[in-house]
């Protein structure tokens, strides 16, 4: 069972990053997996566990320790890492879950105030969420989002509009946001549904 939690993809947990003085980086994705993001709850202590998997039929109750577990939800999903084409550095983004677009759901949430905020300089905000629980304790660094931020700007009319990441650290109460992810990171502007549920 810790194999299957612990995959992490064609390039593991490393993470080649020897910046090149000077290089004004482009990005591009590199060691793209497919695949599935899939989300297990206990049904003695309601944690949340995240982990990605190249099989969609994940669904076998398990124990560890006080706690079962059980497939509550999977969604399709992608594993990458980011290359630049100019110099070859690559960063490495093995524990990124996905991205999450902002719903404005609670008004008392700091990420909903800065994507207010940021609206009028035509920014929006896509929230980079790592696997759970591992990524309580270890927030992505500012320079690993700044990668993500200037990827998907490189890519956009920044005439027009930006982008910018933060971590869902900025989200107070995970279990009450009804943000939702996006599984295409080609998405970058995903239609609003008429009824959204709770992340977890």
């Amino acid at each position: 069972m810790e194999g299957r939690r612990g995959f992490t993809g064609p390039c593991g947990w490393r993470e080649l990053f020897a910046d090149m003085p000077g290089c004004a980086h482009e990005w591009e994705m590199t060691n793209v997996t497919f695949g599935f993001v899939v989300f297990e709850r206990c049904s003695h202590c309601q944690g949340v566990r995240t982990f990605f998997s190249l099989d969609e039929n994940t669904s076998d109750e398990y124990r560890d320790g006080p706690c079962t577990y059980i497939t509550v939800e999977n969604a399709q999903s992608i594993r990458f890492d980011m290359r630049c084409r100019k110099c070859g550095v690559v960063e490495g983004f093995s524990d990124l879950m996905g991205l999450l677009y902002c719903t404005e759901c609670m008004a008392e949430c700091e990420v909903m105030q800065q994507q207010q905020q940021a609206a009028a300089e035509k920014t929006m905000l896509l929230v980079a969420f790592g696997y759970l629980p591992e990524a309580k304790a270890k927030p992505f660094p500012a320079r690993r989002l700044d990668v993500l931020t200037d990827y998907f700007n490189q890519r956009r009319d920044v005439a027009r509009s930006r982008v910018r990441i933060v971590p869902f650290h900025l989200i107070k109460s995970i279990s009450h946001c009804r943000g939702e992810f996006i599984h295409d990171v080609k998405m970058l502007s995903p239609e609003a549904g008429e009824t959204r549920k709770q992340l977890l």
